[in-house]
């Protein structure tokens, strides 16, 4: 069942590049919005994605809704966890491929919702909608008492254009996924929690500029919002 405590939501990292010791690392990115029973991305493949969760003690039967950020391999490899969940609304930006759409629309436990505005997927979780041009992709807003924190998977059409739709939603507290090649570092100044995971290429660079702020992510690390 979905928690009503606003502040008692936590980010489980389930893929990415890098592991703690005792979980498996691959590259792609996939986490668990606890509280709110979200799965975002699905990592690179399905057997280390079912090894994290298990590590972390994660049914999949427990997820209620999976949230793909774009239809790259790395975001989508594992989305053959829909065959071990219970009745689960996916939601995918309307870009995606119509093979991709058929093959999930095959799965009598799928609920496919096809994403293009900004909306809210259920109470205090919104998705950004289709963002960007040559390659489309969503992000997650999640809110709480903290205010909302955003969850990214390659941000593809530039981090400052998707934290300016998020901001639309409210004041901006965390950042979580992958930023790509985005350099504008004086931008997250003000975010008081930064997560750079999976294909950030300054990553180091972050961590380092902000050193109170900013989290190593590595897949077993849980991060309450």
């Amino acid at each position: 069942m979905e928690k009503d405590h606003k502040n008692n939501i936590k980010v489980k990292i389930l893929y990415d590049n890098e592991a703690s010791e005792g979980f498996k690392s691959g590259f792609g990115f996939s986490c668990l919005v606890e509280g709110k029973n979200i799965l975002f991305d699905t990592g690179g493949d399905l057997s280390t994605l079912i090894y994290n969760m298990r590590k972390f003690m994660v049914n999949p039967k427990d997820i209620e809704k999976i949230v793909l950020s774009h239809e790259h391999r790395d975001h989508i490899g594992g989305i053959n966890i829909v065959n071990y969940c219970s009745k689960v609304d996916v939601f995918i930006p309307r870009s995606f491929s119509s093979q991709f759409k058929s093959w999930l629309s095959l799965h009598s436990n799928v609920i496919l919702h096809e994403v293009c505005e900004a909306e809210e997927i259920c109470k205090g979780v919104y998705t950004t909608g289709e963002l960007g041009q040559s390659i489309k992709e969503q992000s997650l807003i999640v809110k709480t008492g903290n205010g909302l924190t955003v969850i990214t998977g390659c941000s593809h059409p530039g981090l400052e254009n998707i934290l300016a739709c998020a901001s639309k939603f409210g004041e901006i507290y965390g950042l979580i996924g992958g930023f790509h090649g985005f350099c504008k570092l004086e931008v997250l100044k003000r975010i008081r929690l930064i997560v750079p995971c999976h294909c950030t290429m300054r990553k180091t660079e972050l961590l380092n500029l902000y050193p109170k702020t900013s989290k190593k992510c590595s897949v077993g690390f849980t991060v309450e919002i």
